[in-house]
């Protein structure tokens, strides 16, 4: 599974492909210009099990650090993996 981005300066998207579909999604949006908020994960049935969700999050935290930006988490789900995942905390 290969986790792609998009981002439009505004807002932005993590997400897996399936079959030419988008079957995982992590939405967040900027708050200014060093910090993202993530407020949605979305996994489809036909990804659920395989640890989408937490791709999606890895993913994320690449991207902090690789802009040397902070992460606030406010979609449940990626809250749960940030809280069970001590050595992400350096990107809250």
């Amino acid at each position: 599974m290969e986790v792609q981005q998009k981002d439009d300066g505004k807002q932005g998207l993590f997400y897996i492909e399936h079959n030419g579909m988008i079957a995982a999604e992590m939405t967040y949006v900027w708050a200014g210009t060093d910090r993202i908020i993530i407020d949605h994960t979305e996994v489809d049935d036909v990804l659920r099990g395989k640890s989408a969700g937490k791709q999606l999050v890895a993913k994320s935290v690449e991207f902090a650090r690789d802009k040397k930006i902070s992460i606030i988490p406010l979609c449940p789900f990626a809250k749960s993996v940030f809280d069970k995942t001590p050595e992400y905390s350096d990107v809250l």
